[in-house]
């Protein structure tokens, strides 16, 4: 029998956690995104890779409802740990830049958003290959990004010209990427982007 500390358990709840972020109840996200957090934490140390999951999971909560400053930091510190666990050039931060750029791009932020979609880009072409859905998605975002900016000349290309478009869920706009539910230390497929 699992403890309530369990890792398992941890993934559980951010898997439930997700569902409810999915289905727009973030009330109830939210302190379980907490709880896996603080599991992870503390069973698995705060510089482990799933605590950066559960980071950025937050972080992408909080991005949902508004609440960009309560954001930031855990997307920053999601970053951070993924670098440092996983090394510069791994899909993991990929997509952790992606997310803290669609943080700083919904604060209109766009020096600071713009050279993290393009990190993101680069790692994923690298690692993934160009016609990943990641990548596709992170691409999409870059785009976003350069039609906030009217630099229309700028964002057309980027599909075109790659060919490639990125997966939608009907009714979600692509922003935020990655694993959301992984269990204990295996890492969970990639396809499933992140509104």
């Amino acid at each position: 029998m699992l403890g309530p500390e369990h890792p398992a358990v941890a993934a559980g709840l951010n898997n439930l956690a997700t569902l409810y972020q999915d289905l727009g109840r973030y009330a109830e996200a939210e302190p379980l995104f907490k709880r896996a957090l603080a599991i992870g934490d503390k069973v698995l140390g705060p510089e482990h890779p799933d605590v950066a999951v559960r980071l950025s999971n937050l972080a992408m909560l909080y991005r949902d409802q508004m609440r960009y400053a309560e954001a930031e930091p855990l997307a920053k510190r999601a970053l951070a740990i993924s670098e440092k666990a996983l090394g510069p050039e791994d899909p993991e931060v990929a997509t952790r830049a992606n997310n803290l750029a669609v943080v700083y791009r919904y604060q209109r932020r766009h020096a600071e958003a713009e050279p993290l979609f393009k990190r993101a880009l680069a790692i994923g072409d690298k690692a993934l290959g160009p016609e990943h859905p990641e990548v596709a998605t992170w691409l999409s975002n870059l785009a976003m990004l350069y039609r906030d900016l009217d630099r229309y000349a700028e964002a057309e290309p980027l599909g075109a010209s790659r060919g490639r478009r990125a997966p939608q869920r009907p009714g979600a706009a692509i922003q935020g990427s990655g694993p959301r539910c992984r269990g204990g230390a295996a890492r969970q497929a990639r396809a499933r982007d992140q509104r």
